[in-house]
C-alpha cells in the first residue's frame, strides 16, 4: 500500500484515450496546405568516393519543387550523437561509408513524383575496399575508413590484480560469446514535417531528444537556436533508435530553401536500412571463484561493431564495460572494450545500451561456475550479489537501494508456487528453467545529464508543468504529472504537461539511459517545491503559525497536527466552538489551496516555480575505469521456463517471472506494462530476431524476413515489483524502462541448457542451431 496519495498509484496515462480514439497526432499524420513530399537519394555501395552527382534530369521533371546536394548545406554539414562524423550529404570528392548514406534530397508535389525523381539521378562513385569484420578492422592490414584508423574508443577498466587473483581461483570459466545485430522495430518509422514562420523553422518530429535535434538543425542551417523550433509529435516508440538525427536536418535544408511545408515519412524497409542498430559484440570472458563460489577474479574483452558511424557507439560501450561483471562484487577486475568503425550499417543507441549483450555473457558464466561448484544458479547469485558497502569494479561504493537481493529472493519464492502447479512435458519436448540478474545504472554514464522544468500553479488550482522530457510512449508525461500532483495535493485532472516543445519547454535531455523519472522527476519536484514554498509561507501568515508548521493536504494547506501550535490553536477552536453550543471539531486550522493562491495573487506573488536536477557522477579515468559513473542503479532478476523440441528444435518460452527494483513505483501499471514489454524483446533478441548483413548490405530489410515475436509468441508473464526507496530520487524513484529486457535472454539461454544440457554462447538461439548442436553431440 502506498503511503502517498497519487504518486504509488496505477493512475491513466495521460496520452490514453487520445491513443485509444485515434485522435493522436504523430508525424505522418500533419498536413498543412501546399506542403511538399520529400524523398533521401542514397548510396548503394559501402565505401567509395563520390565523383559526381548529376540531378539535372530530376529537376526537370514537372512537379519537381527542388532538389538539393552536399554544397547547398550553408552550415557543417556534419552530425552525430557524440562525434559529428556522419555527414547530411555526401558532398563531391568526400566519403560514402555505408550502404544509405544520404547523398541528395528531393522535394516534391507528391511522394508519387519525388519516388520517381530519384530514379532520374545519376551519380558517378569511384568503389574503395571496404572493412566488414570488426576484429580485422583493428589490425593495420585493412584499409582505413577513417583517417585517424579505424578504432574509436577503447574504454578500460582496471581493479586489483587479475593475474594474481586467478592463480588463487579454485573453479574458472573461460568462454567467447557472440551478440548479433538487432533493429528497433518500433511500430512508427521515421517521419516528420517542416515549415517556416517568418525566419523560424518550426517542425513536428517524431523524436527522443528535442533540444539535441534544434542544436544539430541551427549548425547545418547555419542560423542561432532561437531560429529553430522543434517539437515533439507523437511518438510511436523509440527504444534509443529515434536519438540519432534522421529527417530533421532534411526537413530544415529543404523548408528553409522552398519556404513551404515540407513533410518526410521514411518507407519500413528506409527505416529498417538507415537507422542505428543494437551493436553486434564479441565478448571473450574469464571468472574465477574460490571453493565455495565467492568471485575473486574477472577478465573481458568486448569488441563492439559500432559499423559507419560513431552514434552513441563510445557510450554504448564504456556501459558495456562498467557493467561486465553483472550486479556482483569482484575484487579483481581487467576489462577492454573496443568501439569499432567497419563499412556496416551503424550502431548506436538501443534498449539496454550495451548491457544485454554482456548480460548473456556474465549470466552464462554465473551458471557455469555454479555448476562446476556444486552450487544452484541462485545459490552463486545470492553469495555474490551487492550489498550495501559493495565496491563496484569501477570503484564506487554501493551505499543505499540495492535491490538485487530482494528480487533474487521474490523471483525464487513466486517460482516454486508458479511452476510446480504445471505437468511434465512429453518425451520429445524437454522442459527446463533458468534463472538470470542484471544491473543498470540511471542516467549517462560518467557524464553532466540535467533537466530542467517549470511549474506554473494557477489562480484555480490547476497546474501547467513546463518540461523538455519527450514521452516516447514509456509514459514520462504521466509520471511527471503525478510526482507534481503529489506535492500539491491536487489530483491528475487538475494538471496539464507540456512537454518537448523547444519554443516553450527547458531542456530535459534525451529520453534514454531510463533517466527521466529519475531525473526529470527531481527537476519537476523540484519546481513545485519552489512553488510550493510562496504558498505555505502565504499560509502560514494566513494562519497566524510559523511556515515549519504548515503542510499540504488535499487542495488546502493545514497546520501539522503532531505541532504544539496546531494542538493549541485546535484547542482554542474547540473551545471557542463550545462556548457557541457547537460540537468541537477536532481537527487544526486550514486554509483552501485556491484561497492561499488568491491571498499570494493579492500580495503580487506568483505560485511559479523552476527546478533542474543533475545526478552526482564523475568521470572515469581513461586508464583504470575509476570513478562514479551513476548516482544509482536499478537491479532485476528473472526467472524463464521454456519447452525445448528436441525434434524441430523449436524453443517455446513457457512463463516468465520478473522482479525489477524500481526504487518507487510512482505508477505500477506502467512499470507492469514496461517488465512485459522489456520480456518480449528480451524473447526477440534470444530466439529470433538478427538483422542479416552480408557485404555491408541488410538481407532483412522488412518485417517479414526480420521476425519479432507477436502476440502469439508471448509467454504467460509474472511481473514483480520491489522497491528499494533511493534516497535522492523523487519520491524514492529510480528508472525502469531499460532494465526489463536485460536478463531475458541470458535467462532464457540458460534454460535452454537446463532442458538439453547444450550451452549456446551465441545469439539468437534458432531452431537451426539447436538442431545443429543437438546432432554434434549424438555423433560424438
Amino acid at each position: 500500500m502506498s503511503q502517498y496519495r497519487i504518486v504509488g498509484q496505477s493512475v491513466k496515462k495521460l496520452d490514453a484515450v487520445d491513443k485509444v480514439l485515434g485522435k493522436a497526432q504523430f508525424a505522418a499524420d500533419i498536413h498543412f496546405d501546399g506542403m511538399l513530399y520529400a524523398k533521401v537519394f542514397r548510396s548503394n555501395v559501402p565505401h567509395g568516393i563520390l565523383r559526381s552527382i548529376d540531378v539535372s534530369k530530376a529537376e526537370a521533371l514537372p512537379g519537381v519543387a527542388v532538389i538539393l546536394t552536399g554544397k547547398d548545406v550553408p552550415g557543417s554539414n556534419s552530425t552525430g550523437m557524440i562525434i559529428k562524423d556522419e555527414p547530411v550529404l555526401v558532398k563531391n570528392n568526400e566519403k560514402i561509408r555505408k550502404i544509405g548514406d544520404p547523398l541528395a534530397l528531393i522535394a516534391a508535389e507528391t511522394e508519387a513524383l519525388a519516388e520517381k525523381a530519384l530514379e532520374l539521378i545519376e551519380v558517378d562513385i569511384e568503389v574503395l575496399p571496404p572493412v566488414f569484420d570488426p576484429v580485422a578492422a583493428m589490425t593495420d592490414s585493412v584499409p582505413k575508413i577513417y583517417a585517424d584508423g579505424n578504432v574509436l574508443a577503447v574504454r578500460k577498466i582496471r581493479k586489483g590484480d587479475t593475474a594474481a587473483a586467478f592463480q588463487r581461483c579454485a573453479v574458472v570459466v573461460e568462454q567467447e560469446y557472440r551478440t548479433q545485430m538487432v533493429e528497433h522495430g518500433y511500430i512508427e518509422p521515421e517521419a516528420g514535417v517542416a515549415k517556416f514562420d517568418g525566419d523560424v523553422v518550426t517542425m513536428w518530429v517524431s523524436t527522443q531528444n528535442t533540444h539535441f535535434d534544434a542544436k544539430e538543425v541551427a549548425r547545418n542551417l547555419k542560423v542561432g537556436l532561437d531560429k529553430v523550433r522543434v517539437i515533439q509529435a507523437a511518438t510511436g516508440g523509440g527504444f534509443g533508435g529515434k536519438l540519432d538525427i534522421s529527417v530533421q536536418v532534411h526537413l530544415g535544408l529543404l523548408a528553409m530553401k522552398t519556404r513551404r511545408p515540407v513533410k518526410l515519412v521514411y518507407t519500413r524497409t528506409e527505416s529498417i536500412v538507415n537507422s542505428a542498430k543494437r551493436h553486434p559484440c564479441t565478448i571473450k570472458m574469464k571468472t574465477g571463484t574460490d571453493e565455495i563460489g565467492k568471485l575473486l577474479a574477472m577478465e573481458c574483452s568486448i569488441i563492439g561493431d559500432t559499423g559507419a558511424y560513431a552514434s552513441y557507439g563510445p557510450g554504448t560501450l564504456t556501459r558495456t564495460a562498467v557493467h561486465a561483471t553483472g550486479p556482483y562484487e569482484i575484487p579483481h577486475v581487467a576489462i577492454d572494450a573496443h568501439t569499432v568503425y567497419t563499412n556496416n550499417p551503424t550502431a548506436g543507441a538501443m534498449r539496454g545500451f550495451g548491457v544485454p549483450q554482456v548480460a548473456f555473457a556474465h549470466e552464462s558464466q554465473m551458471d557455469m561456475l555454479a555448476e562446476k561448484i556444486g552450487m544452484s544458479p541462485l545459490e552463486i547469485r545470492l553469495l555474490n550479489a551487492f550489498r550495501p558497502g559493495s565496491v563496484t569494479a569501477t570503484g564506487a561504493e554501493l551505499k543505499q537501494s540495492i535491490g538485487i537481493v530482494p528480487t533474487l529472493e521474490k523471483t525464487a519464492t513466486a517460482a516454486k508456487t508458479i511452476f510446480s502447479s504445471h505437468s511434465e512435458v512429453t518425451c520429445q519436448k524437454k522442459r527446463g528453467v533458468g534463472i538470470a540478474s542484471m544491473w543498470y545504472g540511471i542516467g549517462n554514464t560518467g557524464l553532466p545529464n540535467p533537466s530542467g522544468a517549470y511549474v506554473n500553479l494557477l489562480d484555480d488550482g490547476t497546474v501547467l508543468i513546463l518540461t523538455g522530457c519527450a514521452d516516447i510512449g514509456q509514459g514520462s508525461d504521466t509520471a511527471l504529472a503525478q510526482i507534481v500532483a503529489e506535492e500539491f495535493g491536487i489530483d491528475m485532472e487538475d494538471i496539464r504537461v507540456v512537454s518537448a516543445d523547444t519554443g516553450i519547454t527547458p531542456d530535459g535531455g534525451a529520453s534514454s539511459a531510463s533517466r527521466q523519472t529519475y531525473i526529470s522527476g527531481n527537476a519537476v519536484r523540484l519546481a513545485a517545491q519552489e512553488a510550493k514554498k510562496v504558498l505555505i509561507e502565504t499560509a502560514a501568515v494566513m494562519l497566524g503559525v510559523a511556515p515549519g508548521d504548515v503542510v499540504v493536504g488535499y487542495k488546502e494547506l493545514c497546520v501539522r497536527t503532531d505541532s504544539d501550535q496546531s494542538q493549541f490553536l485546535s484547542d482554542c477552536l474547540s473551545e471557542c466552538r463550545l462556548d457557541l453550543g457547537l460540537s468541537p471539531k477536532g481537527k487544526g486550522l486550514s486554509v483552501s489551496l485556491t484561497d492561499c493562491i488568491a491571498q499570494c495573487r493579492m500580495k503580487g506573488k506568483l505560485t511559479l516555480g523552476h527546478g533542474w536536477f543533475n545526478p552526482d557522477t564523475t568521470s572515469l579515468d581513461p586508464e583504470t575505469g575509476q570513478g562514479k559513473p551513476y548516482a544509482t542503479y536499478a537491479f532485476a532478476t528473472q526467472i524463464a521456463e521454456v519447452d525445448v523440441d528436441t525434434e524441430s528444435g523449436e524453443i517455446e518460452v513457457i512463463r516468465i517471472i520478473a522482479a525489477h527494483d524500481v526504487g518507487q513505483a510512482i505508477n505500477p501499471v506502467n512499470i507492469e506494462g514496461q517488465i512485459e514489454g522489456g520480456c518480449t524483446m528480451g524473447l526477440g533478441y534470444a530466439l529470433t530476431e538478427e538483422i542479416q548483413v552480408s557485404e555491408g548490405k541488410i538481407l532483412t530489410k522488412n518485417l517479414a524476413t526480420y521476425l519479432m515475436p507477436t502476440a502469439l509468441d508471448v509467454p504467460e508473464m509474472y511481473p514483480l515489483i520491489v522497491e528499494e526507496h533511493e534516497q535522492t530520487g523523487p519520491f524514492g524513484a529510480k528508472g525502469v524502462g531499460e532494465p526489463t529486457l536485460i536478463p531475458t535472454a541470458a535467462a532464457i539461454a540458460n534454460a535452454v541448457y537446463d532442458a538439453i544440457g547444450v550451452r549456446f554462447t551465441e545469439l539468437p538461439i534458432t531452431p537451426e542451431k539447436v538442431l545443429a548442436r543437438l546432432h554434434e553431440r549424438q555423433n560424438c
